[in-house]
């Protein structure tokens, strides 16, 4: 793929993602107001975070126990975060396979999947079930090649899923049956996973805030959580009150690297997207009628997928801004990648070229060394946490929001006992090695993948740099 367009101006800042902005512009996703906390309580479990992990975590306690008093707390608006600023892609983490294996074994790795996988049906099943439109389509994940180079990189992925006796959950396409599905111009194959659907994030993510507040679930938005205190009661302190709760459960996504407790374990990138406006009778010039949820082969991936009225979102993700030591402004939109993302839509899509791009946004991801969320509980034993989706969180929170759940109400079953739970998660290395060392390979990640996509050969020294993270044993980054 050769870069051929230039886009002068950088998609507009709307000061929320366009999922967002078009969902509270609805009153079933607006819902009730949730005013900041402005007085001491107390409850059975405090959760911190009104993202997916913390709202699902909220729902399956409910389910557990109607009575159990839960109070939410939330810096934004629920959905504010990553929820509602992704690209909507729900998967069962079948495309994980090979990275499933190495980390957990077979073993491991199919009972995830197993666990996982269901989550695609039930969020579905939940939607309908409560009347949440969240445009819920299943129309599978296409992953394609888009040079030579990558042709290919999905051959471990289906030797893993063989291995787990799962390979009947994929398929290889050639060059012509990926543009039978999606007629990008620089496809040249790839891979479709069928059990894979898209939403509209912040439809779903402020659908679940209004069913939670309708089962009496406490949420205090605009309520950031200034101190915390372990113990037995936990205390989250925040501008105008205190809560005070028997059980707590953090999952603060990107936010929780300032917590001293998990800046070992997580780092932070950034994912940005831009929403053209609607042209469907373009898409249907490119065959990309099937809702296919379409990614490249790239380390430093493009995710792109349609809307029910024609729209294209494409996002680009495992991008590193400087040092990368904390969450700042930036992350919400940055006028360079943004019309880096809209330059690489029309390098993908030539007829898409005089589409206008409404609206460009960004969020953070909270990246773990394996590629893999990871759950736990601290001492003294009643806090909990739920973390590192690494930018594939939609459906794992869905299971994420069960496991703490059952932590929080001290189970001992088959979600505590899975893989991802318990285990102390893989170090980052320390500073002043770590930050700076992170964006060197980031760096040469981005170089390879570009000197690729222009018909190139990474250089020795790029290449071997930016294969470093896997050789050092993070599932991060390109294999070779």
């Amino acid at each position: 793929m050769t870069a051929v367009s230039v886009t002068r101006t950088a998609p507009p800042n709307m000061g929320r993602s366009w999922w967002l902005r078009e969902a509270l512009a609805l009153p079933e996703f607006e819902g009730e107001p949730a005013p900041p906390l402005a007085e001491d309580t107390a409850a059975d479990v405090v959760i911190m975070g009104g993202g997916y992990t913390g709202m699902w975590t909220a729902w399956f306690l409910k389910e557990h126990d109607p009575g159990i008093d839960v109070v939410l707390l939330e810096q934004d608006i629920c959905g504010g975060g990553p929820s509602g600023r992704n690209g909507g892609f729900l998967d069962g983490w079948l495309g994980h396979a090979s990275d499933l294996i190495a980390t957990y074994g077979e073993a491991g790795a199919k009972v995830l999947i197993d666990a996982v996988a269901p989550s695609v049906d039930e969020i579905a099943a939940w939607g309908e079930a409560h009347g949440v439109d969240a445009w819920f389509r299943r129309g599978g994940d296409l992953a394609v090649a888009t040079n030579q180079t990558q042709v290919g990189r999905w051959t471990s992925t289906l030797e893993a899923a063989a291995r787990l006796g799962l390979a009947g959950g994929m398929l290889e396409l050639s060059a012509d049956e990926v543009r039978a599905r999606c007629d990008g111009p620089s496809f040249v194959g790839g891979m479709f996973i069928p059990d894979t659907a898209t939403v509209q994030p912040a439809r779903l993510a402020r659908g679940l805030r209004q069913v939670l507040m309708e089962r009496g679930v406490r949420i205090f938005e605009g309520t950031p959580v200034t101190r915390f205190g372990a113990g037995s009661p936990t205390v989250a302190e925040t501008p105008g009150g205190t809560v005070r709760a028997g059980e707590a459960v953090i999952g603060l996504g990107a936010w929780a690297t300032s917590w001293r407790r998990f800046r070992p374990y997580l780092t932070i990138r950034g994912s940005y997207m831009v929403v053209t406006e609607p042209a469907p009778d373009r898409l249907a010039e490119l065959n990309w009628i099937g809702g296919e949820a379409v990614r490249d082969l790239r380390a430093s991936i493009h995710y792109l997928r349609t809307t029910p009225d024609g729209r294209i979102a494409i996002g680009l993700g495992g991008v590193q801004r400087g040092l990368a030591r904390g969450v700042g402004p930036s992350f919400a939109y940055d006028e360079g990648f943004v019309r880096k993302v809209a330059d690489d839509l029309h390098d993908l899509f030539p007829s898409f070229r005089d589409v206008p791009i409404v609206a460009g946004w960004g969020g953070p991801i909270n990246v773990s060394g394996f590629n893999l969320p990871f759950f736990g509980t601290a001492a003294p034993g009643n806090v909990h946490h739920g973390l590192g989706y690494t930018g594939n969180g939609v459906a794992p929170s869905y299971l994420g929001g069960k496991i703490l759940a059952s932590l929080a109400t001290h189970a001992d079953d088959e979600l505590t006992r899975l893989p991802i739970v318990g285990r102390t998660p893989k170090r980052f290395p320390p500073e002043p090695i770590r930050s700076p060392g992170m964006l060197v390979a980031n760096t040469a990640i981005w170089h390879k993948d570009d000197t690729e996509a222009g018909g190139g050969t990474a250089n020795p020294v790029a290449r071997l740099v930016a294969t470093a993270p896997r050789r050092l044993g993070y599932n991060l980054g390109p294999r070779r």
